[in-house]
């Protein structure tokens, strides 16, 4: 589980391409203190297990699913990407309830300045816009954000300065894709009150008539 908050900007060393899967040695810093094989980070948003470590990077196995579903099998040699180690119990819950289990990806429409801020406008598929609500939750790249505004097709993000400074999406720019993943809340709501909305289908005039009512 992780919080959305970056902990450090890693730079891609090394990719390995298998015919379905991809082996990638990323170089960072902070998040190797305190991990060890098989503890989990999250890079730019997508939950992978640590495989092999050392002083200066650390190691990790895509599968096709993750490579199909996120923009890690786009990613070349030099290619910046947003960490986190996962949440201790311990720690402040200073971002939202991230899984690290990309929903799909975004593109990014337009980047426009405002004062200090940036706004960012990112379309995507229907499927992940029905869970994006004013001012709710949504992880992009694995940054922890708050929805601005939205329309059918698209929401927007304002982007403070130490956000802009501290991870990659503004450095992508224009067009880039971004993974995203949808506040974990709303879906198990959904996926918990389906079997009461069917039940209910047939609540009309007539069926409370014959009730009493």
């Amino acid at each position: 589980m992780f919080t959305g908050i970056i902990e450090e900007i890693g730079t891609l060393r090394e990719v390995r391409k298998g015919a379905r899967s991809a082996r990638l040695t990323i170089e960072a810093k902070k998040v190797l203190t305190d991990t060890k094989v098989g503890d989990s980070i999250a890079t730019n948003g997508v939950c992978l297990t640590i495989t092999d470590k050392d002083e200066r990077s650390f190691s990790v196995d895509v599968m096709h699913e993750t490579l199909r579903s996120s923009d890690l099998g786009s990613m070349q040699r030099g290619s910046k990407l947003n960490l986190e180690r996962a949440m201790k119990a311990s720690d402040r819950f200073d971002g939202h309830i991230v899984s690290g289990h990309i929903d799909g990806t975004g593109t990014i429409e337009s980047i426009t300045q405002d004062d200090i801020a940036y706004w960012v406008k990112v379309s995507t598929a229907p499927e992940i816009m029905r869970y994006i609500i004013h001012k709710g939750s949504i992880a992009i790249d694995g940054i922890s954000l708050t929805v601005a505004d939205l329309d059918a097709h698209s929401f927007k993000v304002s982007i403070i300065p130490h956000t802009k400074d501290w991870t990659t999406l503004l450095k992508k720019g224009t067009g880039a894709t971004v993974n995203l993943e949808n506040d974990i809340i709303g879906k198990y709501t959904e996926k918990l009150l389906k079997p009461y909305s069917k039940n209910t289908s047939n609540l009309d005039e007539a069926f409370l008539r014959r009730h009493g009512y």
